[in-house]
């Protein structure tokens, strides 16, 4: 009788249980919890889904409006550059024929655009360009890719919560300020020390301007150092190699391709720079190898010239075609740059 009324009342309390769970179950209508749990699961599947594909296209918008933003730089340069052979044959930018203090008819490279004829060589502007960016590109790669070497792979994490912050801050300071020092400071410094005729020259501007330049580099070579795997290190080490074996033949190599990067885009830096090189290089249009004499960028010259210029006369022009030049050449350099790292890539296997 006991095991009977026992027996009852547990299949009661089963029976009541699943009528709970039923009723439960219930809750929300005709459909199980489980269900709501899946729907709500591809709810939030499809919310995620819409915000990549709503970034996705934010960011193929942002980079093909900056694409189409270059594109339409480079026709501007270009159609303005191209009607300055309408007003001046072509010849005339490499140079002209003039009459020396001897009467003699002689070839000249020579930019006096005010000039009666108007002289419009641009070989002084490409020639004081790269007198002042291939210096200042050296200049910058032996501190810039030192400082990188170190802050990456020898400083300890005290001195580079110093030294980092304070590369950084050098990449902040204005270019007028330092084109005021070169002109003021360093020119008669370096004068008393080389005994130059000119005062301000391509190597006091290159000076200047290899300041701008060695934070970028310094920045970009820790970056890329930093992203070498620490397994090539560990493997260096594990083969018997020494700490500066390791950086030099492992480390360095390895990272070879953003240190080039950052030698490239220093360089371009140093072609594009305007204020430190109209201050600094004594702003001469000179054919000339000599570091220490005068020369003139060819940024200098547009900065200089295009405020005060007519506007459709023939020097106006020609300063679209030197601003071309100079966009062909950095793009040049970018390809040159591109061509070299997949090389290297290639020879690494990286």
């Amino acid at each position: 009788m006991n095991y009977t009324s026992k027996t009852s009342k547990i299949s009661t309390s089963i029976i009541s249980s699943n009528n709970s769970t039923r009723d439960s179950l219930k809750r929300f209508g005709d459909k199980r919890i489980s269900d709501l749990l899946v729907e709500s699961r591809n709810i939030n599947v499809h919310k995620q889904r819409v915000r990549e594909f709503i970034i996705e296209k934010l960011v193929f918008i942002g980079g093909l409006t900056a694409i189409v933003f270059i594109a339409l730089i480079f026709i501007f340069l270009f159609k303005e550059g191209v009607r300055a052979f309408f007003l001046i044959k072509p010849m005339e930018f490499i140079g002209t024929h003039i009459l020396d203090f001897d009467d003699n008819r002689v070839f000249a490279c020579m930019w006096q655009p005010v000039g009666e004829p108007g002289k419009f060589s641009i070989v002084p502007l490409l020639i004081g360009s790269f007198l002042v960016a291939l210096p200042a590109t050296v200049i910058s790669t032996i501190l810039g890719v030192g400082c990188g070497i170190y802050l990456a792979e020898i400083a300890s994490i005290r001195m580079r919560e110093i030294i980092k912050p304070a590369i950084e801050l050098l990449a902040g300071i204005p270019t007028v300020v330092i084109g005021f020092l070169c002109l003021t400071l360093l020119a008669t410094f370096i004068q008393n020390v080389f005994h130059t005729t000119f005062r301000l020259n391509a190597f006091v501007g290159a000076i200047g301007v290899s300041l701008v330049i060695i934070p970028v580099v310094a920045s970009i070579t820790d970056d890329a150092l930093r992203a070498v795997p620490s397994e090539l290190r560990e493997a260096s080490y594990g083969l018997g190699a020494t700490k500066w074996e390791t950086i030099w033949k492992v480390v360095v190599p390895a990272g070879i391709s953003g240190i080039t990067a950052s030698i490239i885009l220093g360089m371009g830096r140093a072609l594009g720079e305007t204020m430190i090189v109209i201050m600094a290089t004594g702003n001469a249009a000179l054919v000339t190898g000599n570091i220490f004499s005068s020369v003139r960028t060819m940024t200098a010259t547009i900065a200089a010239e295009l405020g005060a210029v007519p506007h459709g006369s023939s020097q106006y022009y020609a300063l679209f075609l030197i601003g071309s030049v100079l966009f062909l050449i950095t793009f040049v350099l970018n390809l040159i740059a591109e061509i070299i790292i997949n090389r290297m890539r290639k020879k690494l296997k990286l």
